[in-house]
């Protein structure tokens, strides 16, 4: 602890100050991640002068950073120094094997699981069907989250309602205009479904998975010939991607998951 602090604060006083500036940092997410002083004090119980004075230390110190006219905050490096060290202990992919694994075993089919990045999803593990006739995605294959089951699923479950999903799409430069299901039916409904919509003869489903946040993380998919799954096994599936998902949410540590 630096001496400064130590002889202005008291004790409760330190940690009541650490408090209020993890709410600061606590209140970016992944679909507001630039916020102005205005729409910092929404989200955390503070005077303004508070949130100033807390925003300069942590700017000071490389936890956020600011620009813009108005100013708008962002984090900064310091906290994506932490997110390294925490990721290099923490491979999604791993902790996704297990309802992966199950997900196969259980429908016999393709199963991949898909981060969302901005508005792309990103699939980073795929198990293969042992299936003749199957159908892949493979890892590294990147598609823009407003077409597909593995994106609706996502998309659908951005902010907490259309006018956040618009504005989030308008930021990104996706369509939603006319979505091959109905958002707010795939939200309700907890997966998304397509059908020959990328790949002729192709059916997948899908359904998210949250972060610790509570923000929508990424999805969970089955993909499969038509011929083998009739609207009975796609109901069938599509529970059971939802249960490895929210599975899979609460390993994250999610409170989201159902």
């Amino acid at each position: 602890m630096r001496k400064g602090v130590a002889e202005t604060e008291k004790p409760g006083e330190s940690v009541r100050a650490v408090d209020r500036a993890l709410e600061i940092l606590l209140a970016f997410t992944a679909t507001d991640y630039e916020l102005t002083v205005g729409q910092l004090l929404k989200r955390v119980d503070l005077s303004r002068p508070t949130l100033y004075r807390l925003l300069y230390t942590l700017e000071q110190c490389g936890f956020v950073v600011s620009e813009g006219d108005p100013q708008k905050f962002r984090l900064g490096p310091a906290v994506g120094q932490l997110a390294h060290v925490w990721t290099s202990s923490l491979d999604l992919s791993a902790l996704a094997a297990p309802p992966m694994q199950r997900l196969r075993e259980q429908t016999g089919e393709t199963v991949a699981l898909f981060l969302l990045q901005g508005g792309d999803r990103l699939c980073i593990a795929e198990l293969p069907s042992p299936q003749p006739l199957s159908f892949k995605r493979g890892i590294g294959y990147r598609e823009r989250i407003s077409v597909g089951a593995s994106g609706r699923a996502i998309l659908a479950n951005i902010g907490q309602g259309d006018e956040d999903r618009r504005r989030y799409a308008a930021e990104r430069g996706l369509d939603i205009a006319q979505p091959a299901e109905d958002l707010d039916m795939v939200k309700q409904r907890g997966y998304a479904v397509s059908r020959d919509e990328l790949i002729q003869g192709a059916v997948a489903i899908a359904a998210p998975f949250f972060d610790r946040s509570g923000q929508v993380a990424g999805s969970l998919g089955v993909f499969g010939p038509g011929a083998r799954l009739p609207a009975e096994r796609i109901k069938e599936f599509g529970e059971r991607v939802m249960r490895e998902a929210a599975e899979l949410s609460r390993t994250l540590g999610s409170r989201t998951a159902p």
